[in-house]
């Protein structure tokens, strides 16, 4: 049973961390500290005091990858408020401290699962649709099309070994911009991998809020599908499900469109963070495996 937070970034674990969350005035009583696998946008612990068992998370802004703490932390309070999402108990500037839910983190078979893949849906459209309700403060949004130009202009000035493919990329990111319209939004979590769901054995929570802004819900449907393995039925399904109606051609289009963008996303993602991320990681496997992904649904989606 864990409640491992599992995101992206370059954060390493210090002896300087452990004296910091001492240091934090929320605490009670005696305190147990532990590290958490799974952080790469932040570095994870569960700590123990008199009054129970908290997540504490750190990590400083990432601006190359449009991760800004502020954000995540609103976005949490939020999703907390909609019903969704463990509560905020204390934060300072790149530090938070959750509820730590006592459960187990669902793996993409899990998700793609006949019985719990409308369990997992109606979490999502809830944090969609309620979550603005609670939002507080300013605002983000996240355009996947803008993060892959902004990638490629970053990959250009980096000197990435990808220099080759850039422009290519980037012409496609704007091609599928134009195909995916018209646009709704909602309020997306925008990083909808299996690991940042949880079942506590009575019901389902949604983590890891760092990417969370306004959007078009079929971002989130496509890496929903995409993140973990989802057959043409059950997207299908899925689409009918989440909006209600039946599931026109135009509506398949768009949505293979964003679910195109989002594999071009996470390989433009692993492609900067080889330049970028201290991590022990092999991002170039990472590249490589997410650049034939995207070219295969792209070449699907070109022959709709």
């Amino acid at each position: 049973m864990n409640a491992t937070l599992c995101c992206r970034g370059f954060s390493i674990i210090t002896p300087d961390h452990i004296t910091r969350i001492h240091s934090l005035p929320c605490w009670h009583g005696t305190l147990t500290v532990d590290p958490l696998d799974g952080g790469i946008t932040n570095v994870n612990y569960r700590v123990t005091d008199d009054t129970g068992t908290y997540v504490v998370r750190l990590g400083a802004d990432i601006p190359e990858h449009h991760l800004m703490r502020f954000n995540e932390l609103a976005a949490s309070r939020a999703a907390h408020a909609t019903g969704v999402a463990p509560a905020v108990v204390y934060s300072q500037p790149a530090l938070t401290v959750l509820q730590f839910i006592h459960s187990q983190t669902l793996s993409p078979a899990d998700v793609a699962r006949p019985d719990m893949l409308p369990r997992v849906l109606e979490l999502v459209k809830r944090f969609h649709h309620e979550a603005p309700k609670h939002l507080r403060g300013p605002a983000l949004i996240f355009w996947v099309f803008h993060v892959i130009r902004d990638y490629g202009s970053t990959l250009d000035e980096r000197d990435s070994a990808h220099g080759a493919l850039v422009q290519e990329l980037v012409d496609i990111g704007d091609a599928l911009e134009r195909a995916a319209g018209p646009f709704d939004m909602v309020m997306g979590h925008n990083d909808l991998l299996a690991a940042n769901l949880l079942d506590d054995g009575t019901r389902l929570w949604l983590i890891d809020f760092d990417y969370a802004g306004f959007n078009t819900p079929l971002f989130d449907l496509g890496g929903l599908a995409s993140n973990n393995g989802l057959s043409k039925t059950q997207e299908l399904t899925m689409l009918e499900s989440y909006f209600e109606c039946p599931v026109t051609d135009d509506l398949i289009y768009r949505y293979e469109a964003m679910k195109c963008a989002s594999l071009l996303r996470e390989t433009m993602w692993s492609m900067v963070s080889e330049l970028t991320s201290s991590l022990d990681f092999d991002y170039a496997a990472y590249t490589a495996e997410n650049l034939a992904r995207f070219r295969a649904a792209h070449s699907d989606f070109q022959n709709i």
